[in-house]
């Protein structure tokens, strides 16, 4: 049981875990914070959050869990506003999609690395944000990634772990390094190709009937780029390493394929076709 719940920024995902834990009956109480006050009251009439409070260091006082879930940027000033004001046995957790900044912002933030954090990115959410968009199911059998460092305790992060575990998440656990190249390939360049995609066909000159026109695989390819611009600007530029990686060999990719398409190579596109096709069958299965 969570006695007193924190949640900095109370959108998609923050607002989803709160729903979960009511549903679930494992948390007493559930504080909100963020810089907008008119956030956090629709976050009250909704039923999401008990209560808020625009000061960081009132909003923990007493809580024995506490989650960051606003972006990557504003990860370190957060935790700077809260270091001297956090139970000494309260958990901390982040729903990050780059664990390494995540890590660097904490550390710069405490002055420290806090024995009760525990790095996690929840791998669900929809294109849709903020706190309206939230619902108590968005967890339901889709994984948590852990990354526990080797300064988290133990206790931190079994309570982290039965967190998620509450709202029907498969919780797994791996490095911060191994968890920033996976994420690169599986979510931040299919973001980037959707973004970039849209951002193309827009600035073309027949644009208004390119969109008119453009069918169920156009809407289903494109439908993430409707995300948060915000909160992808950040990610890109917190794990451009392992991005750029991947766009590298993508580019490479889509080179074989521009070569095949010129050269008239029927047999070298199908056998590309065919494999995808394969893999993605697997992955559905």
């Amino acid at each position: 049981m969570i006695r007193r719940l924190t949640i900095f920024g109370v959108g998609l995902i923050g607002g989803s875990l709160a729903l979960a834990l009511r549903q679930a009956g494992t948390c007493q109480e559930v504080v909100g914070c963020s810089r907008s006050e008119g956030h956090l009251r629709q976050a009250v009439e909704l039923g999401v959050i008990d209560r808020y409070s625009l000061d960081p260091a009132e909003a923990v006082a007493g809580a024995d869990m506490v989650v960051l879930a606003v972006p990557l940027g504003a990860m370190g000033g957060v935790c700077e506003s809260i270091r001297d004001h956090l139970d000494p046995e309260a958990a901390i957790t982040d729903v990050g999609s780059a664990k390494g900044s995540v890590v660097d912002a904490v550390r710069e933030g405490f002055g420290e690395m806090p024995h009760g954090f525990v790095p996690g990115h929840p791998i669900a959410g929809t294109e849709r944000s903020g706190v309206a968009a939230a619902f108590p199911t968005l967890f339901q059998g889709r994984r948590v990634i852990l990354t526990p460092l080797e300064t988290t305790d133990i206790g931190a992060l079994a309570k982290v772990r039965t967190m998620w575990e509450e709202t029907g998440a498969v919780v797994e656990s791996m490095s911060v390094a191994h968890h920033d190249e996976v994420l690169a390939a599986t979510s931040h360049l299919p973001h980037l190709l959707a973004f970039g995609l849209v951002d193309s066909l827009a600035r073309m000159g027949e644009r208004d009937e390119i969109f008119r026109y453009a069918a169920g695989g156009f809407r289903d390819f494109t439908r993430i780029a409707s995300s948060d611009p915000v909160m992808w600007r950040d990610i890109c530029l917190s794990n451009r390493e392992a991005i750029l990686s991947v766009i590298a060999r993508y580019q490479d990719d889509l080179n074989m394929i521009t070569r095949a398409i010129s050269q008239g190579d029927g047999d070298r596109l199908l056998e590309i076709f065919q494999r995808a096709k394969a893999a993605r069958d697997r992955f559905c299965e």
